[in-house]
C-alpha cells in the first residue's frame, strides 16, 4: 500500500493528471480523455457505485449504451458468473456478486484493455480462485488486462509481464520466470529419509554441487543446479531402496523477488505515500 500502484493505474486511465513523461495508451495519450480512447477502455475499480434499485440486467444495458460496441448481456453475465441473476436489484447481491457486477459493468463495452485495480482485495479464498478464472477467461478472449495486486500469488498465477513498483518508481519488470531467474537465489532440495540410512549418507553428500546440511534424518540442499542434485539424491536413495519423504524443490517465488527488491520493508515505509 501506498507505493503508487493505483496512481499509475489512474494516470493510464486518464482519471489522474501526469507531473511530467509521456504516456501512450493504444496510441492516445489518456491525459487528453478523449471519447475514442474512453470507448476501448474498461475500468473496474476497487469499489463502484451503482444505483441500488437497477436490476443487473438493467445497469449493463444503462451503462453499456455509452459504448458505441457491446458486448450481449446475456454474454457478460455468463462470463462473470451472474447467469441467471440478471433479473435481481443490485442492492440484494452479495458482497462476492457485486464485484462480478463491477467486473461485468467493466467489460460490457468489449474493451481493448480492462484495468483491473486490486479486484480481489477482501476476497476469501475461493472467491479469489473464482475471480482468477474469470480474468483468465477474459485474457482467452483477447483483452489485455492491466491489474493491480499485492498478492504475490495473484501475480504470478495471472500475469503475463510484472511490473514491480515501490515508492513512486518502477524497481522491476519481466515476465514471472524473467523476475525469479533474476535473482541471486539458490533452489532448496528437502527430503527425509530413514534415520537408519544416516551412516551412508556421506556417500551423496561429496557428490551434490550444492551445500546440504542433514539433521534427524532431514536432508536440505542449496543448489544452483537443481535438476543435477534432484537425479544424484533420487539415484542414491533408488540404490539404497531407499524412500524418500516430504520431498520438496523449493524455487525462488516473486514474493522473494518483492522482498528483495523492496530489501524486506513493506510498501509504505519505502513510499512514504501514494503519489504520481
Amino acid at each position: 500500500n501506498g507505493a503508487g500502484k493505483s496512481t499509475t493505474v489512474e494516470i493510464l486511465e486518464g482519471h489522474r493528471s501526469r507531473d511530467t513523461g509521456t504516456v501512450q495508451v493504444l496510441g492516445h495519450d489518456p491525459g487528453a480523455s478523449s471519447a475514442a480512447f474512453r470507448d476501448r477502455i474498461g475500468i473496474v475499480l476497487q469499489e463502484v457505485g451503482i444505483e441500488r434499485e437497477l436490476t443487473v440486467r438493467e445497469a449493463l444495458v444503462h451503462y453499456g449504451a455509452c459504448y458505441s460496441r457491446r458486448r450481449p448481456v446475456d454474454e457478460v453475465l455468463e462470463l462473470v458468473g451472474l447467469h441467471g441473476l440478471g433479473d435481481r436489484r443490485t442492492h440484494r447481491l452479495s458482497g462476492g456478486q457485486k464485484r462480478r457486477i463491477d467486473l461485468a459493468l467493466g467489460i460490457i463495452g468489449d474493451p481493448d484493455v480492462l484495468f483491473l485495480d486490486e479486484p480481489t482485495t477482501g476476497f476469501d479464498p475461493s472467491a479469489r480462485r473464482q475471480a482468477w478464472e474469470m480474468v483468465d477467461g477474459l485474457r482467452a478472449l483477447g483483452t489485455t488486462i492491466v491489474l493491480t495486486s499485492h498478492y504475490m500469488d495473484e501475480v504470478q498465477a495471472l500475469a503475463d509481464r510484472v511490473l514491480v513498483i515501490t515508492g513512486g518508481r518502477a524497481v522491476a519488470e519481466g515476465t514471472p520466470d524473467e523476475l525469479r531467474g533474476s535473482m541471486d537465489r539458490e533452489t532448496a532440495i528437502r527430503a527425509r529419509f530413514p534415520l537408519e540410512a544416516d551412516g551412508t549418507v556421506d556417500d551423496l553428500l561429496g557428490g551434490l554441487s550444492g551445500r546440504a546440511t542433514v539433521r534427524d534424518g532431514r536432508l536440505e540442499v542449496r543448489t544452483e543446479q537443481p535438476t543435477a542434485d534432484l537425479h544424484r539424491l533420487t539415484a542414491w536413495a533408488m540404490e539404497r531402496k531407499l524412500e524418500l519423504t516430504d520431498l520438496e524443490v523449493v524455487r525462488p517465488t516473486l514474493e522473494d523477488v518483492y522482498l528483495d527488491l523492496v530489501g524486506g520493508a513493506g510498501e509504505a515505509d519505502v513510499g512514504g505515500g501514494d503519489h504520481g
